[in-house]
């Protein structure tokens, strides 16, 4: 009889051990205190401009993205801004002909600079914008301008023309190589064997394209609004790279980050991400990607 009893407590106990739950993702504050998503809804319609990292093929940001989007819209009453990282500055005539119904949706998707994962990951948060009437502003210096510099340094921008400069952030541009994020890329740069010059001019591009998004982020917020912007994460983890350029245009404009990252354990946040960002993301390593 007891070994009967014993073999149910077993089979009791190996049943509910497999059916815990299975968290799709947890939200940390800074300080790694679990938050709500309804935190993180309230934060942001009570800031200037929420920055929101993602890791660029996580299916969870790309999904919580649009789901702020709708709930800043609603709590905003429609003043709401939207921008990102992935549509550069070039193709904004193109994005605002698609937006007001000027041209085909396929017109602007064949023409546009779009990402390989637009279809699944950008696409709905362009149409929510359309549909809602939202400003989606092209943030990113067009890629020819930041290859421009990673190959021959700031520099290289004087001999651009006037046409070509409304493209990227005023000259000249400020660069601190201390900030951590910039001096980390050096080290990866010498790591993989790169030349001298080349290992310094690698930060300077990605701080262009920093300059360049903080510029164009400014350039078209309204006071009373809220302007969401979506950027891989490490463009504003630790409030360095866009943000950094933001807090020296307006030190006083109220900023909110959110960084994603991938973790093992969702139910804790590790140590190496605590104070990384305002709200931090945590999905498991397992989560499909989406490329």
């Amino acid at each position: 009889m007891r070994k009967v009893i014993f073999c149910i407590i077993v089979c009791l106990t190996a049943g509910f051990s497999f059916a815990q739950d299975k968290n799709a993702y947890t939200i940390f504050d800074s300080k790694g205190n679990v938050a709500s998503y309804s935190d993180l809804v309230n934060r942001s319609a009570a800031t200037d401009v929420v920055f929101f990292g993602e890791l660029h093929d996580n299916p969870i940001a790309h999904w919580l993205e649009l789901e702020l989007a709708k709930d800043l819209f609603r709590a905003k009453n429609g003043s709401l801004i939207m921008g990102a990282e992935m549509f550069e500055a070039d193709n904004q005539l193109i994005l605002d002909e698609y937006m007001s119904g000027l041209i085909s949706m396929k017109r602007f998707e064949d023409e546009a600079k779009l990402w390989n994962n637009y279809q699944t990951d950008y696409k709905p948060l362009v149409e929510f914008a359309k549909e809602s009437g939202v400003r989606f502003v092209a943030t990113n210096i067009p890629r020819r301008y930041a290859s421009a510099v990673a190959g021959g340094g700031f520099e290289v921008l004087n001999s651009f023309p006037d046409e070509a400069r409304k493209f990227f952030a005023p000259l000249p541009v400020a660069f601190d190589p201390e900030l951590p994020g910039y001096k980390a890329m050096m080290g990866m740069d010498n790591m993989h064997g790169a030349g001298m010059q080349a290992s310094q001019n690698l930060p300077k591009s990605q701080a262009l394209k920093d300059a360049t998004m903080a510029h164009f982020i400014m350039a078209n917020f309204k006071e009373g609004s809220t302007f969401i912007h979506y950027n891989g994460s490490y463009h504003s983890d630790n409030k360095e790279g866009i943000v950094w350029y933001i807090n020296r245009t307006n030190p006083n404009l109220r900023v909110v980050t959110v960084a994603t990252v991938m973790q093992t354990d969702v139910d804790k946040l590790d140590a190496a991400n605590l104070g990384i960002a305002d709200f931090i993301i945590v999905v498991p390593e397992s989560m499909t990607r989406t490329y």
